[in-house]
């Protein structure tokens, strides 16, 4: 099946369920692997603390990253903020993907040329 043949809607959850999975779904490899990477970055460093209390030596990382008592709306805000925009990356991409629709090369023939 050709990639622009594909449904639009299944890339929504995709990139809900995380950053980048969309991206793939419409065949944006690269685009996707980079929103991912970003994603996880925010996740693993920007939701921590502090940067230096990721990689203290006392506690695990992945202990004191899955401490939600103590789990504030600031220590999510970046990796929510970057999982958003790259939604509305995929919905843009979407958006694209429709004006330039094989059903609509037609149309624009027609009233562009005769």
């Amino acid at each position: 099946m050709s990639e622009r043949r594909r449904p639009i809607w299944p890339a929504y959850p995709l990139s809900a369920l995380a950053a980048g999975l969309g991206h793939c779904y419409l065949g944006e490899w690269k685009r996707g692997a980079s929103w991912f990477g970003l994603y996880v970055l925010a996740l693993a460093f920007l939701s921590a603390r502090t940067l230096s209390g990721a990689f203290e030596l006392s506690e695990p990382f992945l202990v004191t990253a899955l401490q939600f008592t103590a789990v504030s709306f600031t220590d999510i805000a970046v990796p929510l903020a970057v999982l958003l925009v790259s939604l509305l990356d995929v919905y843009l991409i979407g958006l694209t993907w429709r004006t330039r629709s094989p059903a609509a090369a037609p149309n624009e023939a027609r009233s562009n040329g005769s």
